[in-house]
């Protein structure tokens, strides 16, 4: 009675291989769009489990913590079907229905698509869980009052996926979608508004209150106060290890994008985001020059 089920066990084992083929592509895909994303960054504390939350982002409206966001089905993100990651990625909007704050970024991971969100959940779901509740934002008010977010979404998001301009080749459109999206190079290097928003006619200009109060210099191609005497090969040298083109080497929270994110990727992605930045219009925009 055995040998009856033998070909069909071995049919169904058939079946299987190529669905755990593909799952373990979307694994590896998504620890490569893991690290280009920064997800360690802000969602692991200094000395914390991995993804466990509890990383401080300080910032002119109060403080925001990262949330935990390791399968954990209780206190992290277990729960969620594809459909929730992709809207918390693509809308900004929590399974629950609320908004995520912009100290998100999802108005930059809005652009990702849809194959890269979905195997950045499959990636974050193979890690292990860890059962530890969230730290609550401390926020002043009235900016902890959630429904103020909607005139601000109103005002600056732009829901994605985002499209490949035909005007330009394809390195130039690999940049832009990793400068733009993934790597969410703008988030940090265009000033914000005393709302909050990107101040778009200076984008990529540089800042004097990033991170953590970080100094975030103009990375646009301007030869006086950005980087417009760097060459692609000093873009290169400096996402891989950190050292400007004089010898000077990039503070700690640059350190850290690199690191753990720009470091890590392909050189040809790294290429493509000399290409894009390097096609940027010239901002005269001056920050004080310290380290990246």
């Amino acid at each position: 009675m055995m040998l009856r089920f033998v070909p069909l066990l071995v049919f169904l084992a058939l079946l299987s291989a190529p669905l755990a083929h593909a799952q373990d592509d979307a694994v590896e895909r998504g620890r490569y769009l893991f690290a280009a994303g920064g997800c360690l960054g802000c969602h692991t504390a200094k000395g914390g489990a991995l993804l466990a939350g509890g990383r401080a982002l300080k910032t002119p409206f109060g403080t925001f913590f990262g949330p935990n966001i390791t399968p954990d089905p209780q206190y992290g993100i277990g729960g969620w079907s594809d459909e929730d990651f992709l809207r918390a990625l693509r809308e900004g909007v929590s399974p629950e229905g609320d908004f995520y704050y912009p100290a998100f970024p999802y108005a930059s991971f809005t652009g990702m698509t849809d194959a890269d969100i979905l195997a950045l959940k499959a990636y974050i779901f193979s890690l292990t869980p860890v059962a530890e509740p969230s730290r609550d934002h401390e926020l002043d008010f009235p900016y902890n009052i959630r429904v103020g977010l909607a005139p601000w979404r109103w005002r600056y998001f732009k829901e994605g996926p985002l499209e490949p301009d035909p005007a330009h080749d394809e390195a130039w459109n690999r940049g832009a979608y990793l400068v733009k999206a993934l790597v969410h190079c703008g988030e940090c290097h265009t000033p914000r508004d005393s709302f909050g928003g990107p101040e778009t006619d200076l984008a990529y200009a540089g800042t004097t209150d990033g991170p953590e109060g970080a100094i975030v210099p103009n990375i646009t191609p301007d030869p006086e106060t950005g980087i417009g005497d760097w060459s692609a090969g000093d873009l290169d040298f400096f996402l891989s290890l950190g050292m400007l083109p004089d010898g000077d080497v990039t503070g700690d929270v640059m350190y850290e994008v690199i690191e753990h994110g720009t470091s890590k990727l392909t050189a040809a992605d790294r290429e493509a985001i000399a290409v894009f930045l390097q096609a940027l219009p010239p901002i005269r925009h001056a920050v004080e020059r310290k380290k990246p």
